[in-house]
């Protein structure tokens, strides 16, 4: 039966956020529309004015049923959070974390790819050449939150700050990454990011926690670094890379990594991704609200729109997901369809514009 013949319905609730957040956004809705009508898919889509500007008028990040309201939808479409204004914590903890954990979102999924007319800043590297997912563990680890402060404002001033590792929240994340490596047609390889030299509790579960989990896993290659030596494995080799799983922490550290060697922060999509689908999860590009180029109109939207990909993908939509992956290399085929971080001129309308063109 063609796709068209049945019309699915999903809700979608949007967050354009801060900064830069609604001009990518508002690209990735006029794609998301596209779609819709050439797949016969209903996407019944509700924004939400909540971020920094929000919390200047009520002092919070988004309302107190935020959860409640959010949690009828299928999935949550992200632009960024951060305001120049705003500490970084308050932006983190008064939106983003309080999601990804009600929400149980225990994964983060950070692809990166350089895709053709994309030049990397390593030498020799071709298109294709960098091809790895990096599943960040994304409610517990570095980022639980827990400690405090004592004598603060006085010269003794103390801060506690804990990280906390179940095996569970360990066991899941890993073994999501081993399910991933088995769906990826690359190499059937599974890198655990530790560093349990330092880190002798927290860490030392994870690396427990990944050896009794490869063993479940006979047909999946295996190995194990440090974070520094990831980091610079990253910029040496990053070819050789298939699926990497790291904690809360340092799965953020080698995203951004991950993000630069494949061009631009502004072709880094992610998944917050609940996978028992009890919950929704949450799509939104890896560059943050970006306040020195917001108004400006020359951010890059693919971020935004390769998010949507996944979030497709994630929905079960292939066939859409597949449309917007074919109209964004094309885009990229073309040097003069590349915004300045790119080393273009396109505005970010602009690149919208061309991906609608190409659906």
């Amino acid at each position: 039966m063609d796709s068209k013949s049945i019309n699915k319905k999903y809700k979608i609730a949007v967050i354009p956020g801060d900064g830069i957040g609604p001009e990518v956004v508002n690209e990735g809705l006029k794609v998301l529309d596209v779609v819709s009508r050439k797949r016969g898919i209903t996407f019944n889509v509700e924004k939400f004015d909540w971020g920094s500007e929000y919390y200047f008028k009520f002092g919070r990040m988004m309302p107190l049923d935020a959860l409640e309201i959010l949690s009828s939808f299928d999935s949550i479409f992200l632009g960024a959070v951060g305001h120049p204004d705003l500490q970084d914590h308050l932006t983190l903890n008064g939106l983003l974390l309080p999601i990804r954990r009600n929400f149980d979102q225990y994964v983060c999924e950070r692809p990166s790819y350089l895709f053709p007319g994309v030049t990397s800043p390593l030498s020799g590297k071709n298109p294709g050449d960098i091809d790895f997912v990096v599943v960040r563990e994304n409610t517990e680890g570095e980022y639980a939150n827990i400690g405090g402060m004592q004598y603060e404002g006085f010269p003794d001033q103390v801060a506690i700050q804990t990280s906390v590792f179940t095996k569970k929240g360990c066991a899941r994340v890993i073994s999501y990454a081993f399910e991933l490596a088995r769906k990826r047609s690359k190499k059937g390889f599974v890198t655990s990011i530790t560093k349990s030299n330092a880190q002798g509790y927290g860490m030392v579960l994870w690396d427990n926690v990944f050896s009794e989990i490869a063993l479940l896993y006979p047909d999946i290659k295996t190995e194990s670094l440090l974070i520094d030596a990831a980091c610079m494995d990253f910029i040496r080799r990053p070819e050789d890379f298939d699926v990497v799983v790291g904690s809360n922490l340092f799965g953020d550290i080698l995203t951004d990594i991950g993000a630069i060697i494949t061009g631009s922060m502004g072709l880094a999509p992610s998944g917050n991704i609940n996978p028992t689908r009890k919950f929704p999860s949450m799509f939104e590009p890896v560059h943050g609200s970006a306040p020195d180029i917001s108004g400006k109109g020359i951010s890059n939207p693919l971020a935004s729109i390769l998010s949507l990909e996944m979030m497709l993908e994630h929905l079960g939509e292939k066939d859409a997901a597949e449309d917007i992956h074919k109209s964004v290399l094309k885009v990229l085929d073309n040097p003069n369809n590349l915004t300045t971080d790119l080393g273009g001129v396109c505005t970010t309308s602009q690149v919208g514009d061309l991906i609608v063109s190409y659906l």
